[in-house]
């Protein structure tokens, strides 16, 4: 088995490459927040653009899902985790190395660097043999891992550091300073004097005594006097420097290019597991869903939008889930209900929802089923730039008009109150028109909207309407229903609160 990319069942350019610039829609549907937070502790991997990069394969999210499911695993997870800090030793090392100047002294840091790489491949290897994994692209790795620490180049890069490691250990040298004058010579059994001399003061001793010894500060760089000395110990010892320096010139490409890629890579699932399960510990749910390029029947149970509940529990508030399904011929959700009902974050669920599940990653919920697009769109509320010289009406029909033309059936759109600077007869009538393209490409569709006609145009849209707290309307319980937009609920609800229904006056009158 050939083993190419943990995140990639075929070649990056096979998969379109990975995408460097953020998508325009990430700000509006709050998933730059969202990916910001996941790779704040992982920056020297530079993981953005793995998240940037939508996959439209869905044999590729499968690939990823099997991987997610192994790491899954608290004892896999671990010891990736310990893989990935040796190795994030091991760079910072060699970083080390191409800062200092003295020769000898930057090989010495380059064979630590090395040494701590190998055992850094081996420790995985074995720990890898003796793990449970059940993904292609685990096996295929361990696989090829087993095969490198099998390999001529790994055997003997490992058998050269244990070499060096055994001529450096027997170097000893005694360093004789008279005055201004250092002399270093080989070490010839000369006695030690440290033990006499305690010995000799022990009997002054009365008692513990306050340490007034300084500790001084560790560190990697050496002063002129030192490298002075570590110049003299090496022509004391020409063979075992002298190998040294055979090794650092000889191993400059010590990394092998497969294993520094996994590494790499291998975060974008550690940096996600690590995001979710700070919402796990507080009983939300994330599952893996089943994703289509064909079927358009979507479905979230549980849902919730990621940005706001990480700000939410960082606040010690509540999470509020909300369910949503499509199917047979319902294309289109029309959004609408009192404003801070939670309308615009269940257009920004949907859409993260379905950005998530495009990844490859597990989306909040407890079941769901997602189309995979080629193309997402939103059109959320902007300020006027007056750059462009154009009013807000018009900015608005500018930017839809673009939307529309990029569309194809597979597309998603999600829309934030459009056509809200106008009067309402011109809104319902542009928003009628805009809904019979959107009907007519038959794509997947967001629309939140104080225009409740727009709710039952087809049999392609389903109204959903934000609800209140029924004994006190001020209040929202931001769940996101199924239910006709007939204008009245909310009415309604406070009607109901002040004891004005119908009902509520017959009964008075009755009295």
């Amino acid at each position: 088995m050939t083993f190419r990319s943990i995140l990639f069942d075929k070649t990056p350019e096979e998969s379109n490459g990975v995408r460097l610039e953020p998508h325009d829609f990430l700000t509006d549907l709050n998933l730059d927040q969202i990916i910001d937070t996941i790779t704040v502790n992982k920056k020297e991997y530079n993981l953005k653009p793995f998240f940037y990069t939508i996959l439209n394969d869905v044999g590729t999210i499968e690939y990823r899902h099997e991987i997610m499911r192994d790491l899954e695993d608290a004892n896999l997870f671990e010891c990736i985790k310990a893989f990935a800090q040796k190795m994030s030793k091991m760079r910072q090392y060699f970083s080390l190395v191409e800062k200092l100047n003295h020769k000898h002294h930057k090989q010495g840091w380059f064979l630590q660097s090395v040494k701590i790489y190998c055992d850094a491949v081996k420790t995985l290897k074995n720990d890898l043999t003796i793990l449970d994994m059940r993904s292609k692209g685990l096996s295929a790795f361990r696989e090829y891992l087993t095969g490198y620490v099998k390999s001529d180049r790994f055997i003997s890069l490992k058998e050269s550091i244990e070499k060096l490691d055994a001529g450096l250990s027997s170097v000893k040298y005694c360093v004789l300073i008279n005055g201004l004058h250092v002399k270093v010579s080989k070490y010839e059994s000369e006695p030690d004097y440290s033990v006499e001399v305690e010995k000799t003061f022990e009997k002054f001793k009365q008692g513990a005594a306050k340490d007034y010894r300084v500790k001084f500060p560790v560190m990697s760089g050496m002063n002129h006097v030192e490298e002075k000395i570590l110049d003299l110990v090496a022509k004391l010892y020409p063979e075992i420097f002298s190998s040294l320096d055979k090794f650092y010139l000889g191993n400059a490409d010590f990394l092998d290019e497969t294993i520094s890629v996994f590494e790499r890579e291998i975060q974008f699932y550690l940096a996600y597991l690590e995001y979710a399960a700070n919402f796990k510990q507080r009983g939300l749910k994330f599952c893996y869903p089943h994703v289509s390029r064909k079927c358009k029947d979507v479905y979230d149970f549980e849902g919730f939008d990621l940005a706001l509940a990480n700000k939410l529990i960082n606040e010690n508030s509540s999470v509020v889930c909300n369910d949503f399904y499509l199917r047979d011929r319902e294309r289109i959700f029309v959004i609408s209900g009192p404003n801070q009902g939670g309308k615009t974050t269940f257009a920004r669920t949907f859409g993260q929802l379905h950005y998530l599940a495009s990844l490859g990653c597990p989306v909040p919920g407890s079941k769901a089923r997602l189309f995979l697009f080629d193309k997402l769109f939103t059109h959320f509320e902007k300020e006027e730039d007056i750059r462009n010289l154009r009013g807000k009406l018009q900015d608005d029909l500018v930017r839809i008009y673009a939307i529309l033309n990029q569309s194809t059936p597979n597309s998603i759109i999600i829309m934030n109150e459009i056509f809200s600077s106008t009067t309402l007869k011109d809104a319902v009538f542009l928003s009628n028109k805009i809904m019979d393209k959107i009907t007519q490409l038959d794509l997947l569709c967001v629309w939140v909207t104080f225009i409740d006609e727009l709710s039952s145009v087809s049999e392609k849209t389903v109204s959903m309407v934000s609800t209140v707290i029924p004994e006190n309307p001020v209040l929202r319980s931001f769940k996101i229903v199924r239910k006709p937009a007939d204008g009245l609920s909310y009415a309604l609800s406070i009607a109901e609160k002040h004891r004005l229904t119908y009902d509520y006056l017959m009964e008075r009158l009755q009295l």
